[in-house]
């Protein structure tokens, strides 16, 4: 009975898999229960999701991550007067994982579709961190008060192509519900290639998916907008 229990009915991998298994022995002792999931609270009473009830001394109240919804976002106020959240609304999506269009020059590490449930999540900042610097590198280039902005249809085309290459994964279609997947079923959170391709496609910035915004000089001028030109 225990053993089923504690036997996953999704395949390994659609979840973080656990590396120890050294408290099985605890799960296994006679004054101990175990519940499969919790619905409600009541005082000191907890309600499993089977209708059992059990009353406790203690509660351990691990919530995990909060991934698809970042707080941050709802702080970061684009050029439309819009926040993060308010656009990310329908779920998460960034340019390479570190732009979003409607806000200039914003640039962020661990974004969107870049985390990992198989490597070394350094691998990655690294690589956005290269793509900082040449986007730092393309802006003084530029010359002037000058701004980036991810063009919509390019932060479309990027991530419309790691939604279809995620299907094909166990995070999407292993059979569980994990914290990868957004209200929506999206998986906003992984990266569904390897390391060395995220290298590869954050080595450059590629200025055709940028508009370039330029600041007027003459009084009373707003910015002007011009498309990225060249790629690489």
């Amino acid at each position: 009975m225990l053993q089923a229990r504690l036997t996953p009915r999704y395949r390994i991998g659609c979840k973080r898999i656990l590396l120890s298994n050294d408290y099985y022995p605890a799960l296994a002792r006679p004054h101990v229960d175990v519940v499969g999931g919790l619905k409600e609270i009541r005082g000191s009473t907890l309600v499993g999701s089977d209708g059992t009830e059990t009353e406790a001394d203690a509660i351990i109240f691990g919530t995990g991550f909060r991934v698809t919804d970042l707080p941050i976002a709802r702080r970061v106020t684009g050029a439309k007067g819009t926040t993060l959240a308010e656009e990310w609304k329908g779920g998460m999506e960034a340019l390479r994982g570190t732009t979003a269009a409607g806000f200039p020059n914003f640039l962020t590490i661990i974004g969107p579709n870049t985390g990992l449930g198989n490597s070394s999540m350094i691998l990655m900042i690294e690589a956005q961190l290269t793509y900082l610097t040449d986007y730092l590198r393309q802006l003084d280039a530029l010359g002037g008060k000058a701004a980036l902005d991810a063009r919509p249809s390019a932060v479309r085309a990027y991530n419309d192509m790691i939604q279809e290459r995620m299907k094909r994964t166990v995070w999407n279609s292993g059979g569980c519900e994990s914290w990868y997947l957004d209200g929506n079923g999206r998986n906003t959170t992984l990266w569904p290639g390897s390391t060395g391709e995220f290298k590869r496609v954050t080595r450059h910035v590629r200025l055709a998916e940028y508009s370039v915004l330029r600041q007027r000089t003459e009084a009373g001028q707003g910015a002007e907008s011009t498309a990225g030109r060249g790629s690489r």
